[in-house]
């Protein structure tokens, strides 16, 4: 238990790590990419579809606020936590037998949740489905890692990442159709007909590749240290807008997040076979594509979830119409991530990766410019241009983490890669809202007296600042008609002027994330898979 782990490359001769190549439908590299992506698609559209449920779960359960909040959390938390030791049990047993368990176990307890009459049993097997959702995405980049030659790989990464991009923006879309129309029960029963289709293409077409020096054991001290690191640090996320950043509950879960962390690492260089040889991070490449990885989802989760309320509540949109303004954005990217994938198949993935952070960084800083009046046109031109920048991120910044990794370890790189997106998102919500809380608080009350309103008492001050945050005017039942009106001005330029700081935020951090793009390199171990020869 002393010795430490050395990494050593793939070997050059893909016969040497992987079975014979495929023929016929089982195994085929693009089969494989089209099964892998009917059950990421599924994950993706969960994360964001449930959003617009939430009210009418609400209503129907008798849920309180905070019961609804932990329909999101209870997810995220199972996501984030688990992505890496998903990873791992992939490269231990198997990717496509632990892809089709996250296919069955997620459409299992969508069902489950559809049937559910409590807000518990709904908050616990939306926790499951975290859980599975968990075991499923590391494996499918394993399972595409695999399958595809080096030189088909970034293509492959791009239609993934178009899935995904397009499954996350499509979300509010689906949902408000299916909530309107149909009941907030079939955004979760939707996942049984699409699971039971990536089942069966899962089960006749995926081939289960094994590397050579695939793990033979687990690393139980380090899952469990790792484990609680990334909860603690995902809970501080969550719950730092109500606890507040210097709060003491915030600082202790940080606190206990970095020692955790610590610990891990410590461990991780006296176990025989570690969950993270920690050997992988001396791969600049690798490094700074987890780092960029999580810059570029603090720009794109961070600013969709502020635009969201921009057009919901400042410009009066339902859920749906939101998601068709939302499309320049969502169409760029499902255009823009096979194109980038095919560009770093020739360049290499650092050109395009700084040029796509070049763009996300103009165009955060363009959206910083929107006002209460702004109009389509203007919104759509920024939205697309954030679309063209985070399509070749996604795309190269994935195949920089997956293909600098042995292939024995491209489930812990895949789950790697997502768990950087998780943290990134989170970071993303809880920074930039701590950015836009902040701003609103201090401008608010001058706004307000600047109006011509009546100054408000500490206590209603602070319950219209919590409205305004999310771009709701705070107007009491029986406000005269001109009253309201000023309400409404006051409530939608404040909440932009917070919004506008928050993006100019994203947009400092992306310009960063520019620099990081130069240290990136093509995947050293990213040797042909299985499926090479019937490309």
């Amino acid at each position: 238990m002393t010795s430490q782990t050395t990494i050593e490359k793939t070997p050059k001769d893909p016969q040497d790590s992987f079975q014979a190549p495929a023929k016929g439908l089982r195994g085929h590299p693009w089969l494989t990419l089209f099964a892998v992506a009917i059950g990421v698609m599924m994950v993706a559209l969960d994360g964001t579809i449930v959003a617009i449920a939430n009210p009418a779960i609400a209503s129907d359960l008798d849920a309180t606020l905070a019961d609804v909040q932990w329909i999101s959390h209870g997810y995220f938390l199972a996501l984030a936590v688990t992505l890496i030791t998903a990873g791992k049990l992939g490269d231990r047993f198997g990717h496509r037998q632990t892809f089709l368990i996250g296919v069955v176990g997620f459409a299992a307890t969508s069902a489950a949740i559809g049937l559910s009459g409590s807000i518990a049993m709904v908050v616990t097997f939306r926790v499951g489905q975290g859980l599975f959702g968990a075991l499923l995405m590391p494996a499918a980049l394993g399972l595409l890692r695999a399958s595809f030659p080096a030189e088909k790989l970034n293509m492959a990464i791009g239609i993934w990442g178009m899935v995904i991009g397009a499954s996350t923006a499509g979300g509010p879309i689906v949902g408000g159709l299916l909530v309107e129309h149909v009941s907030w029960q079939s955004v979760f029963f939707i996942n049984v007909p699409v699971g039971i289709i990536a089942l069966t293409l899962g089960l006749v077409i995926l081939k289960d590749h094994r590397a050579k020096n695939a793990p033979k054991s687990f690393d139980i001290p380090g899952i469990l240290l790792l484990s609680g690191a990334m909860f603690c640090l995902v809970w501080a996320l969550i719950k730092a807008a109500e606890w507040g950043w210097g709060d003491g509950k915030t600082l202790g879960f940080i606190g206990a997040s970095v020692v955790a962390f610590a610990l891990f690492a410590i461990w991780e260089t006296k176990v025989a076979e570690p969950l993270i040889p920690l050997k992988l991070f001396r791969s600049v490449p690798l490094s700074a594509g987890v780092v960029l990885m999580v810059l570029m989802a603090i720009g794109f989760m961070g600013g969709l979830f502020f635009v969201t309320f921009y057009l919901q509540n400042v410009h009066g949109l339902s859920p749906v119409d939101a998601g068709l303004h939302l499309l320049p954005l969502t169409g760029m990217m499902i255009v823009g991530s096979p194109l980038a994938g095919a560009v770093i198949t020739k360049m290499g993935p650092r050109i395009p990766l700084a040029a796509g952070m070049t763009f996300t960084t103009v165009a955060l800083f363009g959206m910083s410019t929107l006002e209460p009046g702004t109009g389509s046109l203007t919104m759509s031109i920024w939205f697309a241009l954030l679309g063209l920048g985070l399509a070749p991120v996604m795309v190269g910044a994935t195949e920089v983490i997956v293909g600098n990794a042995p292939m024995e370890l491209s489930g812990v790189a895949g789950g790697l890669q997502q768990a950087a997106m998780q943290i990134g998102g989170s970071l993303g919500t809880a920074v930039l809202g701590a950015v836009m809380a902040a701003k609103v608080d201090s401008d608010l009350a001058d706004n307000w007296t600047r109006a011509g309103l009546p100054p408000l008492p500490p206590e209603q001050l602070e319950g219209a600042t919590k409205a305004v945050e999310v771009g709701v005017p705070p107007v009491a039942e029986g406000t005269p008609a001109e009253v309201v009106a000023k309400i409404t001005d006051v409530a939608h330029e404040t909440f932009v002027s917070g919004m506008g700081l928050a993006c100019l935020v994203a947009a400092g951090i992306s310009a960063v994330a520019i620099l990081i793009a130069l240290l990136t390199k093509r995947g050293e171990n990213a040797e042909a898979g299985a499926g090479a020869a019937h490309i």
